[in-house]
């Protein structure tokens, strides 16, 4: 059963003083991304509009959002971008329209935004190399799939054909696609034991896409113990946003990387069990495994980091 004790903890207030003057932050920020794209607002600027000093706000926008205010508005200018490349703009279009100040700067930004060089992103992962690899477990089919960088995708299932056609339809454009057991050997295997209910043994290095909400909700929910649940209510009060309980849960049902990001312990505010992508009575599975093991077990001391 999932520890409710545990799950109740309640995080570190933030005081409405500060939440406001973030919100004004964030709100200035998004309309000026709506507006224009004239290159980056200053700390100055943001401080002055706020009524704090710039540092001062430094400290407390990345204390509520998780990120600093100049993350926060690039990944605005990543979602520009990136939708510029959607509707066919070209990469030098998108990168104007997007307001990034050089193409350098996309390039640079390219490896951790969009796993996969902005030409390649444009036309449905062109160019990109993919490996997969597939298992039976006790949930049914699992397939793991990466690029040179980390996991891109992790799936359950009980057909394997369809899992694959997914990864296929996710990237129609990657210039392979390719099985590989053994090189994503590595991967799987923590993948299992975590299904199994066990600790995790090594990170999981990933590539992935995401928004900046993404990231806040995506790290809070790998910060949740294993053996333990939260709510969706209280991931949002965790990262500054507690109204934000819906986005949460749709956050959730956007993971790309089933067990390495542990949505599966997220339940509804009234405990119920919640949707999950792969099914409910999978993530029934996962939290009864997890909670059994943690009885049996005790964690492991340190981690390793698992290359593919």
């Amino acid at each position: 059963m999932p520890d409710r004790k545990a799950a109740k903890r309640p995080a570190a207030k933030v005081p409405a003083s500060v939440t406001s003057a973030v919100r004004r932050a964030v709100a200035f920020i998004d309309a000026r991304q709506q507006d224009e794209a004239d290159g980056p607002i200053t700390l100055e600027e943001l401080g002055r509009h706020c009524g704090l000093s710039p540092w001062h706000l430094q400290r407390q926008f990345k204390r509520v959002m998780g990120v600093s205010p100049r993350d926060y508005e690039e990944s605005l200018r990543l979602v520009r971008f990136k939708k510029g490349l959607r509707t066919g703009a070209g990469v030098a279009a998108a990168t104007f329209d997007a307001g990034f100040g050089s193409s350098s700067r996309v390039y640079e930004r390219a490896g951790t935004a969009l796993g996969m060089t902005p030409a390649s992103y444009a036309s449905g992962g062109k160019g990109a190399a993919i490996r997969y690899a597939l298992a039976p477990s006790t949930l049914g089919q699992v397939l793991v799939a990466a690029t040179g960088k980390g996991l891109c995708r992790v799936e359950m299932g009980a057909d394997a054909d369809t899992l694959i056609e997914d990864l296929t339809a996710e990237f129609p454009e990657a210039d392979s696609i390719d099985r590989d057991d053994r090189a994503l050997g590595p991967y799987l295997t923590e993948i299992l034991r975590r299904i199994a209910g066990k600790a995790p043994l090594a990170e999981l290095p990933l590539d992935i896409r995401m928004t900046a909400f993404q990231r806040q909700v995506w790290q809070a929910l790998s910060r949740i113990p294993t053996g333990e649940t939260r709510t969706y209510g209280a991931i949002a009060a965790a990262i500054g946003q507690p109204g934000a309980a819906r986005a949460v849960g749709n956050t959730c049902g956007r993971n790309p990387v089933a067990i390495a990001i542990p949505c599966h312990r997220v339940l509804r505010n009234d405990w119920a069990i919640g949707g999950y992508a792969w099914g409910s009575e999978r993530k029934q599975a996962l939290i009864r495994a997890e909670s059994t093991s943690l009885t049996t077990h005790s964690r492991p001391a340190g981690k390793k980091r698992v290359t593919g």
